[in-house]
């Protein structure tokens, strides 16, 4: 490049003592761009930073009218720098003035000056403001010219992300870096958290940018890439992914970045240009996530996740840092913010300090939210882009009623949130003070009402909610969050402790339920096409028979002298059945042989989640002793959706008349048949949803242990006979005439239900 003082190392060296000097932001900002300005031989350097009203501001000029400096306001999309800003990518000019988009602002002076070059200031690929250089003569920009301007904005993304421009703005006008913004998802789990961001894959913090020694650097990041390549090759020579598949074309894709030329040039360009290795992944990447970020192409968005991680990967190798981020250190009132997040990875953080949770993907059906609503946790997911516009500490508000999160917010919202919050506060007293009460409708209907529970932290809630018992305990959580294989004497021992706080009280336990995405990291896990549909919950346990037997041992002996009651997840085929109580008569028979003292009954059922059992429930109904409805597997398999999915989970209602239609049917079997039925499904933990299942025969429901008090006082206030001669007759009207929803909710406003 044409460098009057040294080209782009040199400045960069005088741009790190220039941010080191103990002046004012706007005297720094101004020594800045003299700098730029005589490093570039350029006549104008001009810094406009992107503020909260969506407008340019110009900050700081060399060369252009200084009165103009905070007075010219750009919209994002007028002229040529709000075309860089919008499109986040530098625009190259001859002659400025030639081109469609350039607009003429008379306060600045710069009709005189023909040549442009515009780059975007970026961090974690979001816009901060627009740097540009112009000159009289009509002459294109050099590559290295450009390369050197991109550079130099990273240094003024670090210094606007730090806050320290915001002193020189007028109110409404700040910087829109550390702006407060509302984002819209979809609610996972219910209530509402105040709190702190913490990032579930916190970002790896430069805090050397300018580097001392460039050839150094160059070998730092060719080490690392090497590095990097031989942990992709090895994961692919992997024995379990030797067979192909669409794993392995995945794994594939991932390693062409690895490999992929041009990215490694551009992060070798920028080291040249003066950054660190890790400043120049880093900025490489924030280049081309602005990119992607703005693709129309969904293939190309999807792949962002793919260059995320392994940019992050590469930056880790070059800062010899653990992949593995620790939580040990998990701050009071944390909200994390992941891009996704299996049930485990949410199990292993101390849910004492944790009040919410954000997710880019992610949906109300999906395991990662039914464990956030068992522990009571307000979640938040859909949240595009949620990892990139959040800062580690940031002030965040999550609204899990309306599907919002206030990053950053204002001190008016926070003092409303937290008026909302002593109001939910004074609701739950509300339905504790029904914990006491029979739940019986208001013409006499008894309806049991217990919880879904998985761990021992949720067994207060028994006792708190009043509970008729626990519906569903979700053995697998405790393999879940254990490093190793619990032994039998460990199961025995939650088992145990959950018989004892039930007390008199029923405890259904359901057999481990692995696979699809609950992964346990100390078995070996088979990669499969379709794991909803593949090796998991019954056909693990069949298969694995060592495994199961230790279970249904440990539970035997945990309920000796007392009612215990088992369901096996998952069973789709009679025979399936029969194997499993096979397992248990030979549990008992061991016991027995063995002077061990057994429970008083062993009540044995199953769970329907899958729709082939709809087309044998008679001959179920006469091996079972009860059935338990699983809506949320039930449902993802009637409509083949998958409720992990966002772009199909949405897809169908789970209050509609083929749904009701089903679950009546159930319902009505079970009754014919004198087999109690509970549906322990996410369908049953919203009032709407009890009020459908009520309206279909039921008269037992597991719930999330929060949904209890407002399911409750929706069924005291409700007459059951009244709500099935209003809704019934509509299940034989013909699809699509009528919607059952619409329905439900009408009768309920007419009825002062509370929905």
């Amino acid at each position: 490049m044409r460098g009057a003082l040294g080209g782009p190392r040199v400045l960069l060296r005088r741009l790190r003592e220039v941010m080191a000097e103990p002046v004012s932001a706007q005297d720094r900002l101004d020594k800045i761009v003299v700098l730029i300005a005589a490093n570039m031989v350029a006549e104008v350097c001009s810094v406009y930073v992107l503020r909260i009203d969506a407008t340019l501001e110009l900050y700081a000029t060399e060369g252009l009218k200084r009165e103009a400096v905070h007075q010219t306001v750009l919209k994002r999309d007028e002229g040529l720098v709000g075309l860089v800003a919008s499109e986040a990518k530098p625009i190259n000019l001859s002659n400025a003035q030639d081109h469609p988009a350039f607009s003429f602002r008379p306060e600045t002076g710069e009709e005189i000056y023909h040549s442009f070059l515009g780059v975007p200031i970026l961090r974690a690929g979001n816009t901060l403001g627009v740097l540009v250089v112009q000159n009289r003569a009509r002459r294109t920009y050099t590559e290295e010219e450009q390369e050197a301007l991109q550079t130099t904005a990273m240094v003024l993304a670090e210094m606007i992300a730090s806050g320290e421009l915001s002193a020189l703005a007028r109110p409404g006008a700040e910087p829109a870096v550390r702006h407060s913004q509302q984002l819209n998802g979809a609610v996972l789990s219910d209530g509402i958290a105040l709190g702190h961001v913490v990032l579930h894959e916190p970002r790896v913090v430069i805090t050397e940018v300018i580097a001392d020694d460039v050839p150094r650097e160059l070998k730092r990041l060719e080490v690392a890439i090497a590095a990097l390549r031989a942990d992709l090759d090895r994961m692919l020579e992997d024995g379990e992914l030797a067979d192909g598949g669409e794993h392995r074309d995945v794994l594939e894709a991932y390693r062409m970045f690895g490999y992929d030329q041009g990215w490694l040039h551009k992060m070798r360009e920028a080291v040249t240009s003066g950054l660190t290795a890790e400043a120049a992944v880093e900025r490489v990447q924030s280049d081309t996530r602005a990119r992607m970020l703005r693709a129309q192409d969904p293939y190309l968005r999807d792949r962002l996740h793919d260059l995320d991680d392994l940019s992050n990967r590469l930056l880790r190798v070059v800062m010899g840092r653990d992949h593995a981020p620790s939580r040990d250190q998990l701050p009071d009132n944390a909200i994390i913010v992941a891009r996704s997040m299996g049930p485990a990875a949410l199990l292993d953080y101390d849910r004492k300090r944790l009040r919410g949770l954000v997710l880019e993907e992610g949906t109300e059906h999906s395991h990662v939210a039914i464990v956030a609503r068992a522990l009571g946790i307000p979640a938040v997911g859909g949240i595009d882009n949620a990892t990139g516009l959040v800062e580690p500490g940031d002030a965040v508000i999550v609204d899990g009623t309306a599907g919002h999160v206030h990053l950053r917010p204002r001190p008016d919202i926070e003092s409303a949130y937290a008026e909302r919050v002593k109001l939910r506060a004074r609701r739950q007293a509300q339905y504790h003070a029904l914990r006491d009460k029979p739940c019986v409708t208001k013409d006499g209907q008894k309806i049991d009402l217990m919880i879904n529970a998985g761990l021992l932290i949720d067994l207060p809630h028994i006792d708190d909610t009043g509970a008729s018992g626990v519906g569903l305990f979700r053995t697998e959580l405790q393999f879940m969050v254990a490093h190793a294989f619990p032994r039998t004497n460990e199961q025995y021992a939650l088992y145990r402790s959950v018989l004892d706080a039930a007390g008199k009280r029923p405890v259904t336990f359901r057999t481990l339920d692995i696979g699809g995405d609950k992964v346990l990291p100390y078995i070996r896990n088979e990669t499969e096409e379709n794991p909803a549909l593949g090796w998991r919950a019954i056909r693990l346990g069949l298969d694995r028979p060592g495994l199961f037997r230790i279970q249904i041992r440990a539970m035997l002996r945990a309920a000796g002298g007392r009612e215990l009651r088992v369901m096996f997840p998952m069973i789709s085929m009679i025979e399936e059945f029969d194997k499993a109580k096979e397992f248990v008569e030979m549990e008992l028979t061991h016991l027995r042989r063995h002077g061990h003292k057994l429970p008083d009954r062993v009540e044995i059922g199953t769970m329907l989640e899958v729709p082939s059992l709809l087309f044998q429930l008679d001959e179920l109904l006469d091996r079972v002793d009860f059935l338990s409805v699983g809506s949320n597997d039930l449902m993802q398999f009637l409509y083949a959706a998958d409720r992990g999915n966002a772009r199909v989970s949405g897809r169908y209602d789970p209050i509609s008349t083929p749904v009701l239609r089903a679950l009546k049917d159930v319902a009505d079997k079970a009754a014919a048949h004198k087999k109690p039925v509970t549906v322990c499904g996410e369908l049953a933990s919203q009032p709407i949803g009890a009020l459908a299942l009520v309206i279909a025969g039921y008269r037992a429901l597991s719930l999330t242990p929060s949904q209890v008090g407002p399911v409750k006082a929706m069924l005291l206030d409700l007459d059951c006979k009244k709500a099935q001669s209003a809704i019934l007759p509509l299940l034989e009207k013909p699809i699509g005439s009528v919607s059952i929803r619409h329905q439900l909710e009408n009768f309920a406003a007419a009825e002062n239900l509370p929905l």
